[in-house]
Parts: C-alpha cells; structure tokens; sequence
C-alpha cells in the first residue's frame, strides 16, 4: 500500500509520531531469520514504556527468537489496527538485566513465567530502531472506504492519508 503522499520526516517528530502512533499496541509482530534464511513473524506482547526508538520485550532465553536474534540481530517489528500501520527496522539483542526485567515485569507474563522475574528462563529482547514507515487513515474504516468510492467516481488516485518515513 504505498501512493505519492510518502515523505520523509526529521528524527524528532518521527519518533514523537511513531510513539502517538503505536501506544496502546498491546502486540506487535516481530520478523526474524531462521537458521535456513527463512522469514519468520511471531508476536510479541509490547512492555509499557514510553518509545524513543526503543522497544522492551520479555521472552524465554532458550525460545527460538534468541537463537535467530543471536544469528543474525537485523529484524522487523509491525503493528496494525484497522486503521494504522507501523513497520520498524532495526537490531534486536538479548539483554540480561535483572533490574530491568522486574522493572518491566507485569501480571500479563506470569502466564508464560509463572516463578516471576527470578524464572531462570526468563530474558529480555532490546529493539533499538533506526527507522519507521507508518500509514495512518484518521477515521478508520468507514473514511477508508468513502476514500476508495471517492477515488472510483473521480478516477483521481486513492489518497490513503498520512504515510511517513522516518530515519531515528
């Protein structure tokens, strides 16, 4: 889904309207590369804190995330809604930091660690990411739609609303 209103925008704003742009994302989709040069996308549940280019997420240290991350660190992290889509390139490492995963620990993970932030198998994945594409239609669907008839009637090219790319 591309169209002529892609522009680029300057790392502050980018950040600051990637940050408006993913909160509340409960999930994201994070694309790695298998041991046999595959794609693979898994999701991966977003830990609560405020982006500035960088991503948390709390995982299992023997998880085939680490081993791919631990290969080969250039990855992928998407979201979508009806209405938003984010896609962000970057590298992923695993971080073992004691403070910091309690710090981001919450009721969410027990369910995959139930002996907490002391679970020996529980680890961290650091996202650092050094850009962004994102399209945004305000209105969701129902303004989707109306562009998309629009477009028919007019024979003038679909205009899908906001659609950035941002170097962080």
């Amino acid at each position: 889904m591309t169209d002529s209103t892609t522009t680029d925008t300057n790392s502050t704003d980018g950040v600051a309207r990637v940050a408006e742009l993913i909160k509340g994302f409960r999930f994201a989709m994070m694309t790695t590369r298998s041991a046999d040069g595959k794609l693979v996308s898994r999701p991966f549940t977003v830990q609560d804190t405020t982006f500035d280019g960088d991503l948390w997420f709390i995982v299992a240290r023997d998880s085939h995330e680490i081993a791919e991350i631990s290969a080969d660190p250039v990855v992928n992290v998407a979201f979508t809604s009806g209405d938003t889509w984010v896609s962000l390139s970057g590298r992923a490492e695993q971080v073992d930091d004691a403070a910091k995963l309690k710090d981001l620990w919450n009721s969410a993970v027990d369910a995959w660690f139930p002996d907490g932030p002391e679970d020996p198998n529980a680890t961290l994945v650091k996202f650092e990411s050094d850009s962004a594409e994102y399209w945004d239609t305000p209105g969701g669907r129902v303004a989707t739609v109306f562009s998309l008839v629009k477009s028919k009637l007019t024979g003038k090219p679909y205009d899908g609303g906001e659609n950035e790319k941002v170097e962080l």
